[in-house]
């Protein structure tokens, strides 16, 4: 009786590495599927100079946040990190993809309000096999007392997080004791709103206000001095604040990275700057935000 021949061997589907070896920018290991379903990747594998450019952007995002993960792994106990105001969980999955994924401890928590962007996410995650992620339908301000999350989360990100949503994201990572904390803000407008509220008073007590007289400088002095209280709201507790520019996230102005460390106690000197900036500038209805 002749003997079965094998069918003939049909071209294997493109694996990471033959991927990595045709595509020099992606790394060794890099899951391609994901690159593909977060459009970094054609359908068909490839690059063009658009996608080119998007992981070039990822690249520059992770070389910040490396090394605050090398960090908390350095000691080989487990972790969590909480991503606010996720969307699509674009960052948490870079994340799991090029760190976690080949660590055994670590977790990411996407946090997002948009429930049909959380259950995307989770399809996502449970194609691609990344079990310790998981996402939750939240603000960022019912995070903070959500029983779905870890009593200590060590890393926090917040990227274009609108407005006072950044605020409830350091007020989040403050309560959860976190190490470290990522933040990209966006859309700013309650401090330009007070300050056009006490303009008139304003104009009258400080020549300071004309560096917000008119509606425009009012906008944009009003994000600059947001994150400058953000900053110092931070140092006062304890943290070590780095700011710089996010070149390439996105072509606008919204490009200001701030990353912070705890490295400490409470500081009371940002504090009390914090108050003398909130005075001299009329601010002092965020007195609470800016200095609790």
């Amino acid at each position: 009786m002749p003997t079965a021949t094998a069918p003939a061997a049909t071209a294997p589907a493109a694996t990471a590495p033959a991927a990595t070896a045709a595509l020099p920018e992606i790394r060794p290991g890099q899951s391609i599927e994901l690159l593909k379903e977060l459009h970094i990747l054609t359908r068909d594998g490839k690059l063009n100079q658009d996608s080119r450019r998007k992981l070039k952007q990822v690249y520059h995002l992770y070389h910040f946040i490396e090394p605050l993960l090398d960090a908390l792994a350095a000691d080989g106990r487990d972790y969590h990190v909480a991503d606010h105001g996720a969307g699509k969980s674009y960052l948490g999955f870079i994340l799991y993809d090029l760190f976690l994924k080949e660590r055994p401890q670590g977790h990411i928590h996407g946090i997002e309000s948009r429930p049909e962007l959380v259950e995307k996410s989770r399809q996502l995650a449970a194609k691609l096999g990344f079990a310790r992620m998981d996402f939750l339908d939240l603000t960022v301000e019912e995070a903070i007392t959500s029983p779905e999350l870890p009593a200590t989360v060590e890393l926090v990100t917040a990227l274009h997080a609108c407005d006072t949503a950044t605020d409830d994201a350091i007020r989040f990572a403050l309560a959860k004791n976190a190490q470290a904390i990522v933040l990209v803000p966006c859309c700013q407008a309650e401090v330009a709103a007070i300050l056009r509220q006490h303009k008139n008073e304003s104009l009258g007590q400080t020549p300071l206000s004309e560096l917000w007289r008119h509606p425009l400088h009012t906008r944009e002095f009003g994000s600059h001095v947001t994150n400058v209280l953000r900053c110092l709201l931070l140092q006062s507790k304890g943290y070590q604040v780095t700011v710089t520019e996010l070149v390439g996230w996105e072509h606008s102005l919204k490009n200001e990275l701030i990353i912070a460390r705890k490295t400490g106690g409470p500081k009371r000197d940002a504090r009390d700057r914090a108050e003398a900036i909130l005075k001299e500038l009329n601010l002092e209805d965020l007195r609470g935000r800016f200095t609790d």
